[in-house]
């Protein structure tokens, strides 16, 4: 089988490599030439570390190159890319084929998951071809062969299994779960939390407040979700709590790492330029506060993460002022 593989950052590079290994016949592509040049030249991914590219994989430039006679395409570009990256495909008239996305976000000012903005692209007859990866996962634990579970979706449970079989390896364990809408908002939401708990290292507070972060996050990740149809045993899963737990604890995590960064005096820009890779959070944070405001649904984290990033909220004001909140029940 001919894999298509749309984007070649940490966590597509990884997966490409993982099918590569499988045995599919995998072309990457990719939109930065000296990426391509380097790879081709056999050094390691600059993300990667030890990571080259397998003989048998090849690398392009070229969009039609990678998904021309491709059996299935994966996707691992940006929430903000997706839709571009998809009217590309649409272009070049590719007939219905599996389409696999892996990007975590909800597309601003649509607020459509992405598995639904690539079905909204490509159009009905995709339907029962998208398919969504999502999960607790770092690349750099995947690229070593650390054991790993995440989550396979799709619109129908027939593109669920072709995820799950897709990609399960001996250490990369795929769990099917038709609940899509759930998988993916609970990808998309958790990255929101991460950039709070990085706030929260940043300023020395402890793991005690990072506790009752992620707590109250989840609750505001399964409030939106419940609201948008999804399945709350979906978000207590791997794809929700399970992915949460992973982004809110460590350095490993972009969105985590670029609320250390704030905290530590930091402007979004000078965060974002040395952490060198996208960070979905900062995207989401807009779209999720536009969708929850559209729902009347409170998410006062999620807000106070957008005034930081984009109204120069001060991050020790912000944490104050979550603390002076009407204290009222606990409801999970």
């Amino acid at each position: 089988m001919k894999v298509g593989f749309l984007g070649l950052g940490s966590w597509g590079f990884c997966l490409a490599k993982l099918l590569s290994k499988k045995g599919f016949s995998v072309t990457g592509w990719s939109t930065n030439p000296e990426l391509v040049q380097s790879l081709k030249q056999g050094k390691e991914h600059p993300y990667l570390k030890d990571q080259t590219l397998p003989a048998d994989m090849k690398i392009t430039l070229d969009l039609n190159e990678a998904i021309e006679k491709a059996d299935c395409i994966v996707e691992a570009v940006t929430s903000a890319g997706l839709r571009n990256v998809f009217e590309q495909v649409k272009f070049f008239n590719k007939s219905p084929c599996p389409v696999v996305v892996t990007s975590k976000g909800i597309e601003q000012n649509s607020g459509l998951i992405l598995p639904a903005v690539a079905l909204e692209v490509l159009g009905e007859s995709f339907l029962n071809h998208i398919g969504f990866l999502s999960g607790p996962s770092f690349a750099q634990e995947v690229a070593k062969g650390l054991p790993t579970s995440v989550v396979g979706s799709g619109f129908r449970s027939e593109t669920s299994k072709f995820v799950c079989d897709l990609f399960t390896t001996l250490t990369f364990r795929v769990y099917p779960n038709n609940d899509i809408n759930g998988v993916a908002y609970g990808g998309a939401l958790k990255n929101i939390i991460a950039i709070a708990c990085g706030i929260c290292e940043g300023l020395g507070f402890g793991f005690s407040s990072r506790a009752a972060l992620m707590t109250r996050g989840l609750h505001e990740i399964r409030k939106l979700a419940e609201a948008q149809g999804c399945k709350k045993e979906t978000i207590y899963g791997l794809s929700g709590m399970g992915d949460l737990c992973l982004t809110c604890s460590s350095m490993m995590s972009r969105n985590y790492r670029f609320g250390y960064l704030l905290a530590q005096g930091k402007t979004p820009e000078m965060a974002h330029r040395e952490i060198e890779m996208v960070v979905e959070g900062s995207y989401t944070c807009v779209s999720t506060l536009q969708l929850s405001q559209k729902l009347n649904i409170p998410m006062p984290i999620t807000e106070t993460v957008y005034k930081i990033i984009y109204k120069n909220l001060n991050p020790k004001d912000a944490v104050r002022l979550l603390m002076e909140r009407a204290i009222k029940e606990e409801h999970l």
